[in-house]
Order: structure tokens, then C-alpha cells, then sequence
């Protein structure tokens, strides 16, 4: 009688431990978020001018994501200084697709209508390739975007290869741009150099990205 209730205890353990393990397989992969030399999170959404864009369309070629709020001072550093646009129109000499993502939901301080988005390019002298409307924060989940400014680097291959902030300097003085370390274009250039990138992760900073419901 013992014996027989060790061997249901030792096979009731045993399923307990598969189903665990099952589990963790399902759930595992769903929490694990963005992940460096992976395949970056794909995604579709409509820009500036309602045409869909998609990580898809953009094989073979360096990708960069860059959340921006037109209501966060972090980005107003960036853009009012003319930084930004600078970092943005060397990347795009050098081939390489910007994509400005907008996560500001309907009602917050920074959203902004498709015809607003258009204003708010020409008068920052926007060089994105195109401005990603991300109202219902489907690409933010997908990155798990954090910050406005908040940077992302996707590489020819497809792979995630940087993940965090512009620079060096989490300030709102744009004084603190002077000797700054830009994480962006030194992971651009060591793309464009064929080296490992230096420093593939670092602590994003700014504005907390507006989810919406």
C-alpha cells in the first residue's frame, strides 16, 4: 500500500513538472521582449501621410526607430537644437531608413492628427524617412519603448543590434549636448565599419512614452 501511493505521488509529481514546463514554453517567449542580436519585433503602421509602413518593406537595409513627443522638453533638446535632424539626415546620406514614432494617444498633451504631424515636420525640419502615428501603441508594446527619446537599431539582417538612449546625457539643457556621446551614430558607424557595436544596450532616458488604452 505504501509503495503503490510513492508511485501515484512520483507520477503525479511528474505531471505536475511537464505541465510547469509547458508553461514556461508557452509563456516564456511572450515575456521576453525585444532582445539584441534576435530578430527585431516586425510591425505594420500608418504614417504621416496614411500609407502603411511595415519592418517588412525595409530588408537588406539599417533601420532606425526614434519615439518622439512633440510635449516632452527631452525631445524639444534634441529637435531645438537642430541635433536630431542632424543625426537624422547623416543616417539617411548614408542609406539607412528613420523612422520617427509617435506613441501619443488620443487626448494626451503630444498626440497629434496626421495633417498636425505633416505641420510639426516642416517646421522641425523633419529628415525622417517617415513618422510613424502610433496612437494605439502597437510598435511601442512591440519595442517595449520606454522614453521619447527612446533609440532603436535595426540592422541589414533584420536584427535588433541597439536598443536605448541617444547620448550620454540625460539633461534638458541643450548645454549638455556639447561633448556628448552619441550612442546612435557610434553604433552607425561601427555598423558601417563591419565591428561589433560598443555598447549595443544602454539606459534609455526622457519623457515616460504616453500608452494608450
Amino acid at each position: 500500500m505504501k509503495l503503490a501511493s510513492v508511485l501515484m505521488l512520483r507520477s503525479f509529481s511528474r505531471r505536475v513538472l511537464l505541465l510547469a514546463a509547458a508553461a514556461v514554453a508557452v509563456v516564456g517567449p511572450a515575456l521576453a521582449g525585444p532582445q539584441i542580436d534576435q530578430p527585431a519585433p516586425p510591425f505594420s503602421q500608418h504614417d504621416q501621410n496614411g500609407r502603411l509602413r511595415s519592418l517588412s518593406d525595409f530588408k537588406g537595409r539599417i533601420v532606425v526607430l526614434e519615439w518622439t513627443s512633440d510635449a516632452c522638453p527631452y525631445s524639444h533638446k534634441h529637435y531645438d537644437s537642430g541635433n536630431m535632424q542632424r543625426l537624422q539626415a547623416r543616417a539617411r546620406r548614408q542609406g539607412v531608413v528613420w523612422l520617427t514614432v509617435i506613441t501619443d494617444a488620443p487626448g494626451s498633451s503630444g498626440y497629434m492628427t496626421p495633417a498636425e504631424v505633416r505641420a510639426w515636420m516642416r517646421k522641425v525640419r523633419s529628415h525622417a524617412t517617415a513618422v510613424l502615428i502610433d496612437s494605439d501603441a502597437k510598435v511601442a508594446r512591440a519595442y517595449e519603448a520606454k522614453t521619447t527619446p527612446h533609440m532603436f537599431i535595426i540592422d541589414k539582417a533584420g536584427r535588433l543590434v541597439y536598443m536605448g538612449g541617444i547620448d550620454d546625457r540625460p539633461y534638458v539643457d541643450p548645454a549638455s549636448l556639447k561633448g556628448a556621446k552619441n550612442y546612435v551614430a557610434l553604433a552607425l558607424a561601427d555598423l558601417k565599419a563591419g565591428r561589433p557595436i560598443a555598447d549595443p544596450v544602454t539606459r534609455p532616458y526622457g519623457c515616460s512614452v504616453k500608452y494608450g488604452p
